[in-house]
């Protein structure tokens, strides 16, 4: 069973994490390129705080985005900033975020995110949860797939999954962890088993690693969609 409330704890701790180690930083340091292809820090930051905004147009009943266009420019107009900056809107952003999740609601209704997707208002803080997380991994500074909590690597996972069962793009896939957990994903025709780390299952689902530490058995790991 999903608890906001825990989620939204969870949210409020990976934030201020990731803001500790962006508080140690220069201004050079977060023009620094980041992880992500085309992207500095600065991006990174920048795309967290709007996103903070986007899952409150979300829970407040408006659509998330103006649309793509307008989210892509305010992460590139917003990439630039002093560090400064960047640290108060992540603060700011992740504080209006806080407070809309506090509010009394129904958080069994359903929302609808970006390109029609919908999904139940109480998973919405694990998906701020996602995007800090991941993106603090992104950022390159120390903190990574290994650092995350157990339970964030199982439901991430879990989720990831769930988004590739039935693409028939995706042969038959189950994955094995070294701990014995186990999923299914994939469409229903070929068929591969995957096995390995739980954290280096993440980084390939997520994809955040290429999936060279798994092992595989039946068929070659399969090309996963971008997310």
């Amino acid at each position: 069973m999903i608890d906001h409330e825990l989620d939204l704890a969870s949210v409020r701790e990976a934030t201020d994490r990731l803001i500790a180690d962006a508080a140690s930083w220069d201004n050079a340091s977060a023009a620094e390129p980041s992880r992500l292809p085309g992207w500095t820090r600065g991006h990174v930051l920048a795309h967290v705080a709007r996103n903070a905004d986007a899952l409150v147009n979300v829970l407040q009943g408006r659509p998330m985005y103006a649309d793509a266009a307008t989210r892509d420019a305010d992460i590139a107009r917003d990439s630039a900033r002093p560090l400064d900056a960047h640290l108060a809107d992540l603060r700011e952003s992740a504080d209006r975020f806080q407070a809309v999740g506090a509010e009394p609601a129904d958080w069994n209704r359903t929302v609808e995110l970006r390109n029609g997707v919908v999904d139940s208002a109480s998973r919405i803080p694990f998906r701020r949860w996602v995007e800090v997380a991941l993106h603090h991994v992104d950022l390159g500074v120390g903190y990574e797939l290994e650092d995350l909590p157990e339970e964030f690597v199982q439901r991430e996972i879990d989720f990831l999954t769930e988004r590739f069962k039935g693409l028939e793009s995706v042969p038959a896939t189950v994955l094995w962890a070294a701990d014995g957990r186990g999923w299914t994903t994939g469409g229903t025709s070929g068929g591969v088993a995957v096995m390995g780390p739980a954290t280096e299952m993440l980084g390939w689902l997520a994809g955040r690693r290429d999936g060279s530490a798994l092992t595989t058995k039946g068929s070659p790991l399969p090309e996963l969609p971008p997310l």
